[in-house]
């Protein structure tokens, strides 16, 4: 049996939520399933091409344009007609911008995982034209894929409650969590290359992107008079205006890191003295997942995604209002913590992630092809 995995850029070391989620979970699914071959279709231009293979997961560098939305559609098409013509059971789409593409699979006669990793559409970046594209995957989605997960239990009760024909196949299943590994190097020397020191600087890790925030963030840092340096771990593309405004916007206060491996975040989340996430859009906040499994106390927008993961009262500030994030900043180290997250349905290590999905996977591979005249035909 064998499944394709399409809607990402790539792994491993793609920055990105859903490449993290994927990284994480599908060698662990090949691991408990080791009868079910998985290949994650990946776009060229992002991965290793000498890289054949990633923990028992293997990969296929695939063509893909440049460009937010002709990359993602044209990829997961190329990746669809690569699944058919090669025998594949099913495919796994990740995000409902590539579930466009559920029809065209479904019609191939491809069973259809879909992870619905959050709306999308809510995204700032987008346009017009552009939300709407991403409103119509997801109505695709729903409506052709076998099977779809939610990564947060709100997003799950919106789905069933948007395409109540849907319902029933729709199920949660959080972005799971671990502690990342230590560096090979000691955590001491980290902190001294990265001139930041321990307990006495604000993080924020999140890519470079206006839906993260983060240029209200600094803006806050900067009235809330705070001393702590504000240390921001991420990247943005390689040419974007954002980013680089972001850049211009900082001062000697703030320190832009760029993207950072998971065993140097590890060091970061273990001594910063508060984790900060300013999101506007979120599916289930893996790195906010990282900070608590590091005992990294947190403030974060009090977005529905963020309110998924069941955190105290304190621990939540108005999205987008500077003033009130500023004030949070001005008091300083108080009593924000993580304080029965651990009880939260939301936080789940990833192998208990792979357990709960690995059925799904096997559901998708041991469905019959609606119309396998098309697949001898290939």
């Amino acid at each position: 049996m064998k499944i394709c995995v399409t809607g990402l850029r790539g792994i491993p070391g793609v920055i990105g939520g859903v490449e993290t989620h994927c990284e994480e979970l599908l060698p662990r699914i090949a691991q408990i399933n080791p009868d079910i071959e998985i290949e994650v279709c990946c776009r060229a231009r992002y991965v290793d091409p000498e890289m054949e293979s990633f923990r028992r997961v293997r990969l296929a560098p695939l063509y893909a344009p440049s460009g937010n939305v002709s990359e993602a559609l044209v990829s997961t098409t190329v990746a669809i007609v690569h699944a058919w013509r090669n025998g594949v059971d099913a495919v796994h789409i990740h995000a409902i911008g590539p579930a466009l593409l559920a029809p065209l699979a479904r019609l191939l006669g491809l069973s259809v995982l879909l992870t619905h990793h959050g709306a999308d559409y809510n995204r700032a970046k987008w346009g017009h034209v552009a939300r709407s594209m991403l409103k119509l995957g997801e109505r695709l989605g729903m409506r052709c894929a076998n099977r779809v997960i939610c990564v947060s239990p709100s997003l799950a009760e919106d789905m069933r409650a948007s395409y109540p024909a849907a319902a029933g196949k729709v199920v949660f299943i959080p972005n799971g969590v671990d502690p990342p590994e230590p560096p090979e190097e000691p955590a001491a020397d980290v902190l001294a290359r990265l001139r930041c020191e321990s307990g006495n600087f604000v993080l924020c890790a999140a890519r470079l992107v206006p839906e993260k925030g983060i240029d209200y963030l600094i803006e806050a840092h900067r009235r809330s008079g705070d001393s702590r340096t504000l240390v921001i771990a991420g990247a943005g593309r390689k040419v974007d205006r954002y980013a680089e405004e972001l850049m211009a916007q900082a001062g000697d206060a703030v320190r832009m890191l760029g993207m950072q491996p998971r065993s140097v975040l590890g060091v970061l989340y273990r001594h910063a003295s508060l984790f900060v996430l300013p999101s506007f859009h979120e599916g289930l906040p893996i790195a906010a997942l990282e900070a608590l499994s590091c005992h990294c106390p947190v403030l974060l927008s009090d977005i529905q995604p963020n309110l998924d993961l069941g955190l105290p009262p304190q621990c939540y500030f108005p999205v987008g209002d500077v003033d009130a994030l500023a004030q949070r900043l001005a008091e300083g180290r108080t009593n924000i913590n993580g304080a029965g997250a651990s009880t939260s349905p939301a936080l789940m290590s990833w192998d208990e992630v792979a357990i709960r999905t690995s059925p799904y996977y096997r559901e998708m591979a041991n469905r019959t092809r609606l119309t396998p005249a098309l697949r001898n035909a290939g």
